[in-house]
């Protein structure tokens, strides 16, 4: 009994995790249904899905003959445990006919979107073979549009940098201004005019010594060389 009440456990266990599995599966799947533009075969990654989906949904239906197994082997059924089973094997119906019906919703799709493809294809081909003016008319209509798109971009672009031009221009007199006030401020101020030549009389006197300093010793290396 205990042997069988440990694989019935893990049996279960099993069970749900596959159906979580495939829960994600079909989230998965279920994007390719709701495209309005499928390509004419189904990809690589759609065929992988689906064949997942059908291993997984035979492999829960063979886990639920074992849990049936395990039940019936036992001398009395619980019926809560056959309340599980019944439950699981509901589910792997529920998903069976899911998986049916958005196969089904992805072919339509399929089919729908082909056609109306082919439609637009021979309705071109149509008036291209009956009215070669019209195509050609139509495909210089095209390029002027997208000759009129560029021509839209530079314009945005010249645009730009003339605000940039202009803002630069707005900066300098707005520099011109402030060190026109700054010099007529300093002007007003008693006795800054002079303090500024006498700073500037201190400079040069000092490169005058400095200057003269340098060519002394100048000389004097010349002299002891």
């Amino acid at each position: 009994m205990a042997t069988n009440a440990t694989g019935w456990a893990q049996l279960r266990q099993q069970a749900r995790a596959q159906e979580t599995q495939t829960e994600t599966l079909f989230h998965s799947y279920a994007q390719f249904a709701s495209k309005t533009d499928l390509e004419a075969k189904p990809s690589d990654e759609e065929k992988k899905l689906e064949d997942q989906l059908n291993e997984i949904l035979e492999k829960r239906s063979s886990l639920l003959s074992q849990l049936a197994r395990v039940l019936d082997s036992e001398p009395t059924p619980s019926a809560l445990k056959s309340t599980n089973l019944a439950r699981h094997r509901e589910i792997l119906t529920q998903h069976r006919t899911e998986l049916s019906r958005l196969k089904s919703q992805i072919s339509h799709t399929r089919e729908r979107a082909n056609l109306l493809s082919n439609v637009r294809n021979d309705i071109d081909a149509y008036r291209s073979a009956q009215n070669p003016e019209a195509a050609e008319a139509e495909y210089m209509l095209d390029e002027r549009r997208r000759l009129d798109n560029s021509h839209n971009v530079a314009d945005s672009v010249l645009s730009q940098a003339y605000a940039v031009n202009e803002s630069f221009g707005l900066q300098r007199e707005s520099l011109t201004s402030i060190q026109r006030r700054i010099t007529g401020a300093a002007a007003q101020i008693p006795g800054i005019n002079s303090l500024m030549q006498r700073i500037g009389s201190k400079k040069r006197r000092d490169g005058i010594i400095l200057g003269s300093f340098i060519a002394i010793c100048f000389l004097v290396l010349l002299w002891l060389w």
